[in-house]
């Protein structure tokens, strides 16, 4: 199987998280980059053109607000994944949703006939709605078994990592 089939379409967010203090880089982020590691294949981060608070308490009244108005500019425009099969799409949980960047920018890009693969970091939500959502985003694709990384036991989880990208693998047949 070629890796370059793959492509990973994340968001993340460093400074304060919860139960985890201040961040340099996002725990979403560091997922993406394990999960692109192991795939070798591209990736490119969601960033929102007004960035969030750094502090966490004023950071989740913002992603409530963008999410009410589903008002999230981000910068930049994802790049062209009509040469991609699967599809990994990374997000923290905001309000039991995707950030609204995640939604700005999956609303760009046509997903038809692609699997995605949904990961998240949470601090008890699991992966929430966000699922359904891109049910709801990408409804010509196919939404395949999710991965939730509790944001405070990201130092333990490149295991389960590693075994949900594998699992995920379509391998082609050995030519005899």
């Amino acid at each position: 199987m070629s890796e370059k089939n793959n492509f990973i379409l994340y968001f993340s967010r460093a400074d304060e998280n919860y139960a985890v203090g201040y961040l340099e880089k996002g725990n979403t982020e560091v997922v993406a980059e394990t999960i692109s590691q192991i795939l070798n294949c591209d990736k490119f981060k969601v960033e929102p053109a007004i960035p969030y608070a750094k502090d966490y308490a004023t950071c989740i009244e913002e992603a409530k607000q963008r999410q009410e108005t589903h008002s999230a500019p981000i910068l930049g425009r994802v790049p062209d994944l009509s040469s991609y099969e699967t599809i990994y799409v990374g997000a923290p949980v905001y309000w039991g949703d995707m950030p609204e960047e995640m939604v700005t920018a999956l609303k760009e890009v046509d997903l038809t006939g692609k699997r995605i693969r949904p990961f998240v970091t949470h601090e008890g939500s699991g992966l929430a709605n966000i699922p359904y959502q891109l049910q709801e985003l990408c409804p010509a694709a196919l939404v395949e078994e999710g991965l939730a990384i509790r944001g405070s036991h990201l130092g333990t989880s490149e295991d389960k990592i590693v075994c949900w990208v594998e699992r995920g693998k379509v391998y082609e047949k050995k030519s005899s």
